[in-house]
């Protein structure tokens, strides 16, 4: 399996890491692509953040939440309700995003059930997001699916799919592409 590192933030705050820290132990563990997330920085606090992880990161590196500073990185990953606030289509939604982020960087597209998979699969998107596997602490109203629901429906998404939430990184999970892992890589 593929690997995506997840570095929340408020994770690496509480857990008094460095970005550098985290970096070396997504890239040891095999980390191809990385998405960074900060859910209560301001916008030139994220911007730096993503200026220090772009040399230390050479895969695909993904900025959360924050499409105008996908310029710095390569792509963003969106929520559903996140996605609304381009517009109340999701084709239009997408359509604005991607004149933000350009042609050449990653959209990103959290889903949680079948019909929003059905949604996704005619957006102009490059993967989803789909979970939750397990409980997480870092989101306390994820939707726990189970990584067995997570195949099944992994197998109808047109886009590569990466398991979100919980994810261990010997997780076997059929029809993804990537398991997203966060808190497993503070373990030793």
């Amino acid at each position: 399996m593929k690997l995506y590192a997840l570095l929340d933030e408020d994770s690496l705050q509480a857990r008094g890491w460095s970005l550098e820290r985290f970096v070396r132990k997504a890239l040891d563990a095999g980390a191809e692509m990385l998405q960074y997330r900060n859910k209560s920085g301001d916008t030139s606090l994220i911007a730096s953040r993503l200026e220090t992880l772009r040399p230390l990161f050479d895969g695909r590196l993904i900025v959360n939440d924050h499409p105008r500073l996908a310029k710095l990185c390569d792509g963003v990953h969106v929520g559903q309700e996140d996605l609304m606030r381009y517009g109340a289509d999701p084709k239009e939604a997408v359509r604005k995003l991607r004149e933000i982020v350009g042609e050449n960087r990653w959209i990103g597209l959290s889903t949680h059930n079948a019909e929003e998979i059905e949604t996704a699969n005619v957006l102009d998107i490059d993967y989803i997001g789909l979970g939750a596997c397990r409980a997480t602490s870092t989101k306390s109203d994820a939707n726990v699916l189970g990584c067995e629901k997570i195949a099944r429906l992994a197998a109808t998404s047109k886009h590569p799919v990466a398991a979100i939430g919980g994810v261990r990184p010997d997780d076997e999970v059929e029809n993804v592409t990537w398991l997203v892992i966060g808190s497993a890589l503070y373990e030793d």
